[in-house]
């Protein structure tokens, strides 16, 4: 990227690293469920949908930079960060299992991995949503000053 402007040279990293943590989320969710034949759970698939086009979404604001990625990119993020936060919120059994969607086949409360006795698929899934929410309010800030 030829770019004499420190700033926009500051946005895209911002924006590369987003799309960085993007795939290798969506690699990492097709490993467990591809590799290591866990089936993933409703709460799992909805926040595969949302993380999935972010990855689409990244990749085209930065070739050519578009300083509207944010805009098209929060959406998704925001609702898989939410549906990740209550998955999580299940899983940990702060939420009554009465309250999951899963009422049928693979239940949302099953725990494939435990990584360190708290990291599970759906952590991974928080903190992925997490860093590029971080990333996208960093860039948002940066756009605007």
């Amino acid at each position: 990227m030829k770019n004499d402007n420190p700033q926009s040279s500051k946005n895209w990293n911002i924006i590369f690293f987003a799309w960085l943590v993007a795939t290798i989320a969506t690699l990492g969710s097709l490993f467990f469920s591809e590799i290591m034949e866990f089936p993933p759970c409703m709460l799992c698939w909805y926040q595969r949908i949302l993380m999935y086009p972010l990855v689409i979404i990244f990749l085209i604001g930065l070739f050519p930079f578009d300083k509207n990625v944010f805009r098209y990119s929060i959406p998704f993020v925001i609702l898989g960060w939410i549906i990740a936060l209550y998955h999580n919120l299940l899983q940990y059994e702060i939420i009554s299992k009465s309250m999951t969607p899963c009422s049928q086949g693979i239940p949302c409360s099953i725990k494939y991995v435990n990584y360190f006795g708290f990291i599970s698929i759906p952590m991974l899934s928080l903190i992925s949503f997490s860093i590029i929410l971080t990333l996208l309010f960093l860039f948002f800030k940066r756009k605007n000053s």
